[in-house]
């Protein structure tokens, strides 16, 4: 039997829609709710939890995550190791909510935390950003002050003109803080070397997917004193070695490489491949923060603010206090 095999067991899956607290905007699409399947797993009187959203640029919704999961209910429900997850289902959403939920329920069965079966140090809170999305300038500058105790903050760009000026205004509303800023594809080689010196001037200390995915090799011979990011660009594993040379930094987010167990995969063999690793999100509730920050433990940047941009959350929830973020162990993989 595979090690973190758990025996037989019932499945239940839900989605749930959670408002957003305003519009999100990025490039090309705005979010005002988020749809999330929530899947249950539970045995000898102990109930695991996950949460899976969408990769919307990868055509996965709620209902195509249902649909995988229902396909494999019976191998799910007769037993099954994280390990052989792994090849039941594809990386994405419907796999990251199932792993997150056996993680969460070999927790409690063992009465012992996630990173201790995992063989990792205890967690710490994390510094993370809060993301302002593409809106005009001063209101992204509002945003930022509206995050009264962000010490990290992340700019959604859109390519356009106006680029410049949503940048200038946020370092000037945010003058210590750290700058980030993620063009979701959205950027040509032309417009980001014409915004190149802006962004230094501002100190943008990372560029998070400049160019649209198929188009990496944009990034060949570009001069850019700021590392740059994959994030669309890299799903899993599979992508990590095409990243070299071009990227210093990949982002994981569980719901698009398929859950816990592949996410700490990836910040290893990035390591190994000489990559630093970010972790992010896409958007979600507490339950979806939580394993993300247990991954964030090995990331250079953590972007976990997904919870913080709804209207409601959880009621056990993670904590943002003073810039960072914190998960309690009666949310997620506590071993409670």
């Amino acid at each position: 039997m595979d090690v973190g095999t758990i025996g037989a067991m019932s499945l239940r899956v839900q989605v749930e829609k959670w408002p957003l607290a305003e519009p999100f905007r990025i490039s090309g699409y705005t979010f005002e709710v988020v749809e999330v399947l929530v899947v249950q797993l539970e045995s000898e009187g102990r109930t695991g939890r996950g949460e899976g959203v969408g990769v919307y640029y990868r055509q996965d919704t709620p209902a195509s995550l249902l649909a995988q999961i229902e396909s494999v209910r019976p191998t799910i429900e007769a037993g099954i190791s994280r390990a052989a997850l792994q090849k039941l289902l594809p990386p994405g959403g419907a796999r990251n909510a199932l792993d997150c939920a056996l993680w969460d329920l070999e927790a409690q069965l063992r009465s012992s935390p996630v990173w201790q079966l995992a063989g990792l140090p205890q967690p710490k809170p994390l510094l993370t950003t809060f993301t302002c999305g593409a809106e005009p300038p001063q209101k992204m500058a509002a945003t930022a002050r509206a995050f009264p105790e962000a010490r990290a903050i992340k700019l959604k760009l859109t390519g356009d003109p106006v680029d410049s000026d949503r940048v200038r205004a946020v370092r000037e509303a945010m003058p210590d803080a750290w700058l980030g800023v993620d063009a979701n594809q959205g950027f040509t080689r032309a417009s980001l070397e014409k915004l190149l010196p802006v962004l230094v001037d501002a100190r943008v200390s990372l560029i998070e997917q400049p160019f649209p995915v198929g188009k990496e090799e944009w990034v060949d011979g570009l001069d850019s004193p700021i590392p740059l990011a994959a994030d669309e660009s890299l799903q899993s594993t599979a992508e990590l070695a095409a990243m070299v040379g071009r990227f210093d930094v990949v982002n994981i987010k569980l719901d698009k490489c398929g859950g816990t167990t592949e996410g700490l995969l990836i910040t290893r063999r990035a390591r190994e491949l000489g990559l630093e690793c970010m972790v992010g999100n896409m958007i979600g509730t507490s339950l979806a923060m939580a394993p993300a920050w247990l991954v964030g433990q090995f990331c250079k940047v953590v972007d976990l603010d997904g919870a913080a941009l709804l209207r409601t959350d959880r009621e056990s929830r993670v904590q943002y206090r003073d810039g960072y973020i914190t998960a309690p162990d009666t949310l997620w993989g506590g071993g409670r």
